[in-house]
């Protein structure tokens, strides 16, 4: 415990010198909740369900984060390591591999958890942002959602040869993914065929299973998305196994 947590205490010194990670973490939903909001306020609506689009924004926002910081900072974290070596020396030390990996995997989760907790207290400030749900409900669809695709990200640092190739990859696949599945842009006003198609994405999978606790529906109304994210969690996290490399 005592190595974990030096080790984490060094991960988070080094992750807190990327700015870009930051922003995009931190600053980014920040932006588009003050942004939109200004746009469609928090007044229930029927457009949004009966409640107010803030109430949706904020778990639709955090679902981005979880991309984020599982697409490309996890991608990007392990990809880096392993070209410059840095996997390489730390496994060469006494520290296990699990104290390593846990160490960069406890700071990635921690800024997750930040970037929601500050959209939540600045939707409720500004907006009189409202919770429907069960907060150890929507806790668990949170880590379940968010290993979900840390999972994702250990699988394309594995197979991508250079940070750079990580780096490409997996921006080719967030951005495009964040504005098809309702993560940014409500799914209200996609159209319908963009809405059909999106069911592929992962992350609308998020979105619905977080939008719908926040409102207060139960796990049985979100059986679909549970059993996906649950089954891409283990799926990858087998391929990051097989595809892990420390050099």
């Amino acid at each position: 415990m005592k190595s974990l947590w030096k080790l984490t205490v060094i991960e988070f010194k080094m992750f807190y010198r990327e700015p870009i990670a930051m922003f995009f973490t931190l600053v980014f939903p920040l932006m588009l909740l003050f942004i939109f909001g200004s746009i469609y306020g928090n007044e229930p609506t029927p457009f949004f369900g009966g409640v107010g689009f803030i109430d949706t924004a904020v778990p639709a926002y955090s679902a981005m984060i979880i991309a984020m910081t599982g697409l490309i900072s996890v991608t990007l974290i392990f990809s880096s390591y392993r070209e410059t070596g840095i996997l390489r020396r730390l496994h060469a030390t006494p520290l296990r591999p699990q104290t390593i990996l846990s160490a960069i995997m406890i700071i990635v989760f921690m800024l997750t958890v930040a970037g929601m907790v500050i959209l939540i207290i600045a939707g409720k400030l500004a907006y009189g942002l409202k919770f429907l749900g069960n907060p150890l409900k929507m806790t668990i669809a949170f880590i379940l959602s968010s290993m979900s695709f840390f999972s994702i990200g250990f699988v394309l640092s594995g197979v991508l040869k250079t940070a750079r190739a990580a780096q490409i990859a997996s921006n080719a696949v967030y951005f495009p993914m964040i504005f098809l599945s309702g993560a940014t842009i409500p799914r209200e006003v996609l159209p319908e065929h963009l809405r059909t198609i999106n069911q592929v994405l992962p992350l609308t999978h998020v979105v619905n299973l977080l939008r719908g606790l926040w409102v207060g529906n139960g796990f049985t109304d979100h059986i679909k998305e549970i059993i996906i994210l649950t089954s891409m969690m283990v799926i990858f996290l087998v391929i990051s196994f097989l595809t892990f490399r420390w050099d």
